[in-house]
């Protein structure tokens, strides 16, 4: 086997014979560089040729971080590897393959791959055919071309079995006779010979299912054998399968019996020898191996359907991968926004040109504009479009959402494992800011651009296996992380509050009054327009700001994306900060017929009902921490949030004041409760989460923590 690396400069004499099927051409020194990935054969040295993708190199263009590419060239001879290397590369070649296969399947008008057929198996010229893909392939060719074969050799296995034999059954049986019908209790079955074909079979099968299942290689496996899988299979592919192979071989005679065990022989032992004919030509090459990236990346990230004008935008620019997600300020699910990608197809540890960051730029004020537009159009035939979209621009502070956008790269897991992972780029500069004012972030021209590098090696395989359950998770999964991640840098940059006015105050003139101070630096969120997001420079002097901002508004640190409803909830006094983080207890409180009962405590006093139990005591424990009041009836529907106001206290039934609803009448104890009577959001919440200790206790009040309560959608970057 022949390795070549993908745009590495060789030295001409050294590589002259391996890439002369291409008709490479070498430059004035001497140098020859390949644009081309994939696999061909070359007749000439009866041997195949690799051409790996560059992100095998690293910057200081070594292999493995040590390797000189010129080093293994013919990878059979060469010394320097590990084992470990080398199995690796045998495997990495077959993920190639299979991932230029696929994208030549879903893109059939593409005209970047070159397609020739593997030659058949047979007895003309030798070719030393050790690769590890040479194999996987003729194994499953010869199940298509040998469907004949398995099929006389299952009609075989099953001809005349279970088929009774009445001669020897009236002869060695006694029959009873009922009825004046002579009945045989044990008939004597015709039994089958036995079929020295049928464990070469079943270990071929099972090896086609472990590739199938592995590579994601669609195989057809119709015939009833029960195949060798799990732990069984894994001690074949440990030593088992060649020591039982050898122990079988002098059962098969005939040319396809022992080409079929010559090729499973030769999966378990990688380096067999295999003939096949020489004569034809097989390739498997791509040109621009970009462009087969930036496919399977929108395969696994990008919607498909995205709004006309937004993927091929107005200027004439394509986005590579766009797909809508919850948005960064808030949780709420009906409030998406475009996520835009740009995928980088690099060596490991190469910068993002300054014009790629540019036309990024572009790209997020193209998007910006094409949202303004469809609000700005009063159109019929934009309307549902409008119901399904949010605004990025907020009409009360002037402020604009912040639009996700980002550089995805691969590189090489220094492992080289094919876990699934994602990180910030080794470059210097992972963050890229386009601003016109200082410390303004909802700004429309405050845009920034983050890099993130995926594990290549995943990409490559999660895309090959063609798994559709497995590529929708991860693209639920890399989408949470994503968000997560840019949220996460936000944070280093700017310090997030959440502000609400105080009593007696116009909201709408502050903000005029104030506009300027505040232009770029709120925005709102949300639709209750007493609640806006704070975002400040954390690099800025923001004291005076801030202060100002005190004597009129509640100002409280809220991380971007949690809902300000409930971190602004309590008291709202000037310690508000310290109340809203020391009260995060809930006292949930068993009410069926909310509506009715609801309007016997409008003015939001209440007493509820204690006992001797462990629920109450754990409410007790725990009244300096209680900040809310959730009803509900053991369901997610229904529920109704309130917060408290001043602190429970533990009251004797003849202390209560007369106007206080009791939830529960003719009891000794209560929490005597005040709550404001405002109903807070609870989407993120569910009471069902929370069982109690047992049956009789199931409808007392219990003490839980806010985050008990909440989805994992509130508590995750989702």
């Amino acid at each position: 086997m022949r390795v070549i690396i993908e745009g590495y400069c060789y030295r001409a004499s050294a590589v002259r014979d391996v890439l002369h099927e291409l008709s490479t051409l070498e430059n004035v020194e001497g140098e020859i560089s390949v644009g081309y990935v994939g696999y061909y054969y070359n007749p000439q040295l009866k041997d195949c040729v690799f051409i790996l993708p560059k992100v095998l190199v690293n910057e200081e263009n070594k292999v493995f971080s040590r390797l000189d590419p010129h080093d293994i060239i013919d990878l059979d001879n060469c010394k320097l590897l590990t084992s470990e290397e080398r199995s690796f590369i045998y495997e990495f070649a077959v993920w190639i393959y299979r991932a230029i296969e696929v994208f030549n399947k879903n893109n059939p008008k593409n005209d970047i791959v070159y397609r020739r057929q593997i030659a058949e198996m047979g007895k003309g010229k030798r070719m030393l055919s050790n690769t590890f893909l040479d194999i996987l392939l003729s194994l499953l060719r010869f199940n298509k071309e040998r469907h004949s074969f398995f099929t006389t050799v299952l009609r075989n296995l099953h001809s005349g079995y279970n088929k009774i034999n009445w001669t020897r059954t009236i002869s060695r049986s006694t029959a009873w006779v009922q009825d004046g019908t002579p009945v045989y209790l044990n008939p004597v079955n015709k039994k089958r010979q036995i079929n020295t074909d049928e464990e070469l079979i079943i270990i071929y099968f099972s090896i086609l299912n472990h590739i199938s299942e592995t590579y994601g290689f669609p195989v057809d496996i119709t015939l009833g054998f029960e195949l060798i899988k799990g732990r069984k299979f894994e001690h074949y592919l440990k030593g088992y399968g060649k020591r039982r192979l050898k122990q079988i071989k002098y059962r098969y005679f005939s040319d396809i019996q022992l080409r079929l065990w010559e090729l499973c022989y030769a999966f378990f032992d990688k380096a067999h020898q295999i003939h096949i004919v020489a004569e034809q030509r097989e390739y498997l090459l791509v040109k621009s191996f970009n462009i087969v990236f930036e496919a399977i990346i929108d395969e696994l990230i990008g919607d498909k359907d995205v709004p006309r004008g937004l993927k091929d935008q107005a200027d004439g620019k394509r986005v590579d991968h766009i797909y809508s997600y919850r948005n960064l300020t808030n949780n709420e699910g009906d409030k998406p926004i475009y996520y835009i990608g740009d995928s980088k197809y690099y060596k490991l540890g190469n910068k993002v040109s300054s014009e790629s960051v540019y036309k990024q730029f572009t790209y997020a004020r193209n998007v910006i504009q094409w949202n303004l537009n469809l609000f700005l159009d009063k159109s019929e035939k934009d309307a549902a479009l409008r119901k399904e979209h949010p605004i990025y621009r907020d009409e009360l502070t002037e402020g604009y959402n912040i639009v996700p956008n980002f550089f995805i790269s691969a590189k090489m897991d220094e492992k080289l494992s094919y876990a699934d992972n994602v990180s910030t780029t080794n470059c210097e500069n992972n963050t890229f800011l386009s601003r016109h004012f200082e410390n303004r972030l909802f700004d429309r021209d405050t845009l920034l651009v983050y890099h993130y590098d995926v594990n290549f090696l995943y990409v490559i395989s999660l895309y090959a296996r063609e798994n559709k359950y497995q590529k929708a998770q991860w693209k639920l999964n890399v989408r949470k992380l994503f968000r997560k991640k840019i949220q996460d840098a936000l944070e280093e940059k700017y310090k997030f509050y959440v502000m609400t006015p105080k009593p007696g105050l116009n909201h709408e003139k502050y903000l005029r009054e104030n506009f300027q101070e505040l232009l770029g630096k709120v925005y709102r969120p949300f639709d209750d327009t007493n609640y806006l997001s704070l975002a400040l420079d954390q690099k800025e002097d923001n004291d005076t700001l801030l202060t100002k901002l005190q004597k009129d508004y509640y100002v409280v640190e809220c991380p971007l994306g949690e809902n300000p409803t409930l971190v602004l909830s309590g008291e709202k006094t000037q310690n508000s900060s310290e109340a809203v983080h020391g009260h995060n207890g809930v006292l949930m409180v068993m009410m069926e017929k909310y509506t009715t009962k609801s309007a016997n405590f409008s003015h939001g006093k209440l007493a509820i009902a204690i006992k001797m139990t462990v629920e109450s005591m754990d409410i007790v424990e725990n009244l300096s921490n209680i900040g809310y009041v959730l009803f509900h009836h053991r369901s997610d529907n229904d529920q109704h949030l309130f917060s408290v106001k001043g602190t429970c206290t533990i009251k004797a039934a003849g202390e209560l004041e007369d106007d206080r609803y009791k939830n529960i009448g003719n009891k000794e104890l209560y929490i005597s409760v005040d709550i404001d009577t405002t109903e807070l959001p609870n989407e993120n919440l569910h009471a069902s989460r929370i069982k109690p200790a047992s049956k009789e206790t199931r409808y007392d009040a219990q003490f839980t923590w806010l985050s008990d309560l909440e989805s994992d959608n509130s508590k995750v970057a989702e």
